[in-house]
């Protein structure tokens, strides 16, 4: 119980004793008013919280870091009796999320609306709710609290940014043929033509067979002779570091941009794993627009692999990936390279997004080489997020390996560090 509840208590039964004790009218009349009094109370705050509906609606279930994510909340009064005031505490995971409000003379029969509107700092799955809804007397001798328990979840995709002067080696393709596998996607490498099926799009219809035939005969295409590109995310513990971050204090939003949910320049937590997949999500974007097959391997406390495909369904599974990963892992890059390089063939580029400063990494790189598998590194400087050594010698070693590399490090802009090379000193 609250303090003046105890108190209010206290007062009751001293005059409880002190009337028994001397049979006194004025002090009976008090009791039996401390008695009225604290029923009413009672009454009252149980009564703030009844007859109360409380809607929450999520516009969408999923955001991206940089947007806005919103939520609109509405409270009804069902009942005939006005509230006097209702404290609203919400206990959602989503950082910098103040939904949370004070809604005072609510009316009979009547409803009140707010919006809100927050940045996504960190990517992440977090829980949306539960409420709490807590009332009192207007004495303030009585609280009463009641839940409101439903949950929903809000996925928070990383940031991407654009990377137009990232460059890729030329890959080998045997023979320089188109890859002999059929796809959906309208390429320049057809490779026969059958009847018209509901579903297939008018621009897929070859009209010279259509014409010879006399019925609708449609193209079907092969893939353009371009390599696989292999994202991979080194996520051993031991190289990753943090700095520790609070989501900036709530401000209102300013007019003009209310409403504006494009993605914004937003600074990065300062931690190594959200630049590294920071630069995967961009870099997978990048290469799906232009139709690459694009694919995600990770080692965290178990396996997560994504083969290699194209279209906007892929980034979506890419940036759901990514969204959760966090750096759990136990096994070194270079183990990571050695066993799933025996999967890749002269047909793949890889791209090792890590902090690690151990070389053992830079000859795994090496080795596929030697097997005509094309490589880039792209290197987070753990050396600015913490205590991590230096990437000289990283450097010296992946240009002396003919290994193209990007580095990015705290603070710097990531669209730029990822369309430039980085050079040893």
């Amino acid at each position: 119980m609250r303090r003046n509840t105890w108190f209010a208590l206290l007062i009751w039964a001293v005059s409880l004793v002190a009337a028994l004790s001397t049979g006194a009218e004025l002090l009976y009349n008090t009791l039996y008013l401390l008695t009225a009094l604290l029923a009413g109370s009672w009454i009252w705050a149980r009564l703030n919280v009844s007859n109360l509906r409380l809607v929450r609606t999520t516009r969408a279930r999923r955001s991206q870091v940089g947007r806005m994510a919103e939520e609109q909340f509405e409270i009804i009064n069902r009942g005939r009796f006005p509230k006097l005031w209702l404290d609203i505490r919400d206990h959602s995971t989503l950082p910098g999320h103040y939904a949370s409000r004070v809604v005072s003379s609510l009316g009979g029969r009547q409803r009140r609306f707010w919006l809100v509107r927050t940045p996504c700092y960190r990517r992440g799955r977090y829980r949306l709710g539960p409420l709490t809804i807590r009332s009192g007397d207007p004495l303030g001798i009585f609280e009463v609290t009641r839940s409101v328990p439903f949950t929903s979840s809000l996925l928070v995709f990383p940031a991407t940014v654009e990377a137009p002067g990232f460059q890729l080696p030329e890959g080998h393709v045997p023979g320089g043929e188109a890859t002999r596998h059929r796809t959906h996607y309208l390429t320049t490498n057809v490779a026969t033509v059958r009847d018209y099926a509901p579903g297939d799009s008018f621009n897929r219809i070859h009209w010279r067979s259509t014409a010879r035939t006399g019925r609708l005969m449609v193209k079907e295409f092969e893939l353009d002779p371009t390599s696989d590109i292999w994202l991979m995310l080194d996520l051993e513990s031991t190289w990753h570091h943090a700095l520790p971050w609070e989501p900036p204090p709530y401000a209102q939003a300013e007019p003009a941009a209310l409403w504006d949910n494009r993605v914004r320049s937003v600074e990065l937590i300062p931690a190594t794993i959200e630049y590294a997949v920071t630069a995967a999500a961009s870099l997978a974007r990048r290469y799906l627009i232009e139709r690459r097959a694009v694919g995600l391997l990770a080692y965290t406390s178990h396996r997560e692999v994504i083969q290699p495909d194209r279209g906007e369904r892929q980034l979506s599974k890419i940036l759901e990936t990514l969204a959760v990963l966090e750096p759990r892992g136990s096994l070194p890059f270079d183990r990571v390279l050695l066993a799933e390089g025996h999967y890749l063939d002269r047909s793949s580029t890889v791209i090792a997004i890590t902090p690690s400063a151990d070389g053992a990494w830079v000859a795994a790189l090496r080795d596929l080489s030697r097997r005509g598998v094309k490589s880039v590194a792209v290197l987070i400087a753990a050396n600015t997020f913490g205590p991590a050594p230096k990437y000289d010698k990283t450097l010296v070693e992946l240009w002396a390996s003919n290994i193209p590399t990007y580095k990015l490090e705290r603070g710097a802009d990531i669209s730029a560090s990822l369309s430039h090379y980085a050079y040893p000193k």
